[in-house]
């Protein structure tokens, strides 16, 4: 039974495993909200809810037909057919001015009480699905976000609405508006360390000119302080650097001394901190004004409902002393 048709039950008593604090299921407070670097999902249904003509008895009242053709009876002459549906989902975000943006929907296929007739082949982006009274088309939207402030979902369902001898194409859209929040707050220090000594090679094959030119490595100590900006608890999974060509890192979180993951309440802070060094193979890239540049910051978390965040910040990077 797909959860976007109604279900009559013909028990009187529909709780008869009560939930553990109420016999009412309890959602949190903040289901629905949408948070940049989450992916905003939901299902799009189409549900054929006209009733199925009801069965003609043999003694039902016939209509003769002119011409002489067979006789019809009155349920037949006026039954509908629905055909060639489809669902069109476009997404418009507040840095796309007066534009909008396509999504691809999954899956394909149309669900019933007796099992969906969909293919699921992806074809139903260009192909319409005939729909019997009782069943339903399900489309599903997955959209990553990137910006902060007022998000419109337009939805389009057209369909072909055909009977014996005519028909006509039908056509509606309706609107969905969600608020797009930020997630996290991110706050980044570097600060020098010591030197290292130049790397020794392994290779055999390393030549006098090449161990002629080392120099010493140096390193940074760069901190990162991540604050829950949301309202929702969230548990970081993953917090990692990737870094430019003649760098790497060593991290110094609870990967490394084996802790669990951290959970931040709303408001929470966590600090994590990585040792940046030069490699020793290539110098990493200086700008013009002389700022080496590290790389990006990538952190990963899942929200109390499971579902999974991902935020990556600008080019970090600091000034070289001369």
């Amino acid at each position: 039974m797909p959860a976007s048709l109604a279900y009559n039950s013909s028990g009187s008593d529909t709780n008869p495993d009560p939930f553990l604090l109420t016999p009412i299921l309890n959602l949190p407070p903040s289901f629905g909200s949408a948070y940049v670097g989450e992916t905003f999902s939901c299902t799009l249904c189409a549900n054929h809810d006209v009733p199925p003509p009801p069965d003609t008895p043999l003694s039902a009242t016939t209509v003769a037909s002119p011409g002489g053709a067979a006789p019809q009876t009155p349920a037949a002459q006026k039954r509908k057919y629905t055909r060639d549906v489809r669902i069109e989902a476009e997404m418009k975000t507040p840095g796309s001015g007066g534009t909008v943006q396509k999504l691809v929907l999954g899956p394909v296929g149309t669900d019933s009480g007796e099992g969906g007739d969909g293919d699921g082949n992806g074809d139903g982006e260009t192909m319409g699905t005939d729909l019997e009274p009782g069943q339903t088309l399900q489309r599903i939207v997955n959209f990553d976000l990137k910006e902060e402030g007022n998000h419109v979902l337009a939805v389009t369902v057209s369909y072909y609405e055909a009977t014996e001898t005519s028909g006509r194409t039908r056509t509606f859209r309706k609107l969905y508006q969600f608020i797009c929040k930020g997630s996290l707050i991110v706050r980044t220090k570097v600060s020098p360390l010591l030197d290292l000594g130049p790397r020794l090679h392994t290779h055999p094959d390393a030549s006098k000119k090449r161990r002629g030119r080392r120099r010493r490595r140096r390193r940074w100590a760069m901190e990162a302080q991540l604050e829950n900006c949301s309202e929702d608890v969230m548990q970081l999974e993953r917090v990692a650097l990737d870094l430019e060509p003649g760098l790497c890192y060593a991290d110094c979180n609870w990967e490394v001394s084996g802790s669990a993951k951290p959970v931040l309440h709303p408001g929470e802070v966590e600090q994590c901190c990585f040792v940046v060094e030069e490699d020793g193979e290539g110098k990493p890239g200086e700008d013009k004004d002389g700022r080496i540049v590290f790389g990006v910051l990538g952190i990963g978390w899942r929200s109390e409902m499971g579902n999974k965040g991902y935020l990556s910040t600008g080019k970090l990077g600091t000034r070289v002393a001369r």
